[in-house]
């Protein structure tokens, strides 16, 4: 629909707004907003606070109590109209005898899609779709992306030089962006579902890949790309595995070995994933991790797993810091160190979303160009 006003424009950005509060706390449920309207003030606010709470619309319809009577309810996804952890929206929405609903996107969950919509219609309550759907879109993408791409959105991280170099060329790698940029790191970390890394930064930086420098939202899966089983029992993320929670992902040839045992017996989780030559097939390793509720991962790492992601088209975004020092030499490496298209035309397609400044470093925000694998 097109003609939405100013004023609709202003209550559905409100709405917007409320529902990122909700960020890193909702997942694998979509963040979502409710603003009602009577009159053109607003009687009523709400967001979905946390997974198993009451809805947007639910914790709007409490705010605003008998005033929602005849007012519109702005929300930023369609209203559920099925019993899952909490009743169906599309009933709360009737009882209180709202006038209209505005949504700016259909619900892509197939328990949903369009079932909200018709019953509330069948109620008697007209409902327009698509005000400022790019935004909802935007907000929602590791939740939209689990459904039509059956995997979690992929977020991938490094900080490099600005000559390109994300470590010496004896590998050294600390410290080449600004504390400030590696708090921003660890506040991702800490709304994520999983930080993956692969076997050699394991091996060479002994991370203990939590956010230690931010609230944890939710308590991520430490995953690490280990086709031949080579990651160190006396590892950082080993001895923690009984504490926070740590996956393998490794071969099916491996995942039945005595490393295997061993790893298990010390709290990891050990899985087989299809092999794609020397690596694994990430595509398979992402359902899997679907399969486990996870909506959204960080990559943080090295050269070569960052690189099999964007090989293997499927990364979402990318978040690189990029420091003013030079570190040169021919042997130090970059990032996507296996990522090597013979000509210009076959380079990964990307945009840049947003540049931001972090005491000294650059921070660019990049989009990859989507595509279903």
């Amino acid at each position: 629909m097109t003609g939405w006003t100013k004023h609709d424009i202003a209550f559905m950005s409100e709405a917007l707004d409320l529902a990122a509060n909700g960020r890193g706390l909702v997942e694998p449920n979509p963040m979502v907003g409710c603003v009602l309207v009577k009159k053109g003030r607003v009687v009523g606010r709400g967001f979905h606070h946390k997974l198993g709470g009451p809805h947007a619309e639910v914790e709007a319809l409490r705010d605003a109590g008998k005033r929602a009577v005849g007012a519109s309810a702005y929300v930023t996804l369609e209203p559920c109209n099925h019993h899952g952890r909490t009743p169906p929206c599309t009933d709360a929405l009737i009882r209180a005898g709202v006038s209209r609903v505005i949504a700016a996107m259909k619900d892509p969950n197939p328990l949903v899609s369009g079932k909200g919509f018709r019953r509330l219609r069948a109620a008697g309550i007209p409902c327009m779709v698509g005000l400022l759907e790019s935004h909802a879109r935007a907000l929602n993408a590791p939740f939209i992306t689990r459904f039509t791409k059956h995997r979690p959105y992929v977020y991938l991280k490094w900080a490099q030089s600005i000559d390109g170099k994300i470590a010496t060329r004896t590998g050294e790698s600390k410290w080449i962006s600004t504390i400030e940029s590696r708090r921003v790191v660890h506040e991702l970390r800490a709304r994520m579902d999983a930080v993956i890394v692969g076997v050699a930064t394991v091996m060479a930086d002994d991370p203990d890949l939590t956010a230690r420098l931010a609230r944890p939202r939710r308590a991520a899966t430490r995953v690490v790309i280990d086709p031949r089983l080579r990651t160190p029992l006396a590892a950082r993320l080993v001895r923690t595995a009984r504490r926070k929670p740590t996956l393998i992902a490794t071969s099916a040839a491996r995942s039945d070995s005595a490393k295997a045992r061993a790893l298990i017996a010390r709290g990891c989780d050990v899985i087989a994933v299809p092999m794609r030559g020397r690596t694994l097939r990430l595509g398979a390793l992402l359902r899997t991790l679907c399969d486990r509720a996870m909506t959204n991962v960080l990559v943080e790492g090295g050269g070569r797993t960052l690189g099999e992601f964007v090989e293997q088209r499927v990364a979402d975004e990318g978040l690189i810091f990029v420091a003013p020092r030079l570190i040169g030499g021919e042997n130090a490496p970059g990032p996507l160190r296996n990522l090597g298209p013979a000509t210009m035309d076959q380079l990964p397609e990307a945009e840049v979303m947003a540049i931001h400044s972090n005491r000294g470093d650059l921070c660019y925000t990049i989009r990859f160009a989507s595509r279903t694998r």
